[in-house]
């Protein structure tokens, strides 16, 4: 749904290195010893991220909120999304300082929210969230099979690349609904693959 204000892209590589497969084995493994997972992480931010939100939305409006906080929120949440991209096998770039070189995540800001509004998000968004909980489960087998084909072959099949890619489209666009940015309901439609039909396969092209 190329309408939705929230798209995302990431540029596929001709091959994923082996050593970078390794790198996020060990900061997976890390992570857990640690007591942190990329779920436990993505649960704090859905919980934190309504009532951000709505205090300052409170504080400043609407639409203050929209112009100041908007593009600092935008750019938090591409950070984040393209740190995914990273850890889901999908590019080998992490996202230092520049996160589109790793995926891209556009948002246009629309809409009047409200300090009640956005936390009511928290219940709202929660059909999302279940559906993404369930395609999150199934991402965690896919990138296993991914793994597996990156230390054979240096390559993510297409199907399990795209399928990654539409996992990371619905969390990106429930992220954004969730923080107020848009007022649009996320859709539920999985869009994986190409965007605005660009061909896969190519290290220039967007998945």
């Amino acid at each position: 749904m190329t309408s939705y204000p929230v798209t995302f892209a990431v540029a596929r590589p001709w091959k994923l290195d082996r050593i970078q497969l390794l790198a996020r084995v060990l900061l997976l493994t890390a992570l857990s010893l640690a007591g942190v997972t990329v779920g436990f992480v993505m649960t704090l931010v859905y919980l934190v991220l309504p009532a951000v939100a709505s205090a300052l939305v409170y504080q400043k409006g609407s639409a203050r909120f929209l112009a100041e906080d908007g593009p600092r929120l935008t750019r938090a949440l591409a950070w984040l999304v393209a740190a995914y991209a990273y850890l889901f096998l999908l590019t080998d770039k992490l996202p230092l300082d520049r996160p589109a070189e790793a995926a891209r995540l556009d948002i246009e800001p629309a809409g009047a929210p409200t300090a009640k509004g956005a936390l009511l998000r928290l219940f709202t968004s929660l059909p999302s969230a279940i559906v993404l909980a369930l395609l999150s489960c199934a991402a965690y087998l896919a990138w296993l099979v991914s793994a597996v084909s990156i230390l054979f072959t240096e390559r993510v099949p297409t199907a399990i690349y795209d399928f990654q890619c539409g996992v990371l489209r619905w969390q990106a666009r429930l992220l954004a609904y969730h923080a107020s940015l848009v007022d649009q309901y996320p859709p539920f439609a999985f869009d994986p693959g190409p965007v605005d039909g660009t061909p896969r396969d190519h290290a220039s092209t967007f998945a």
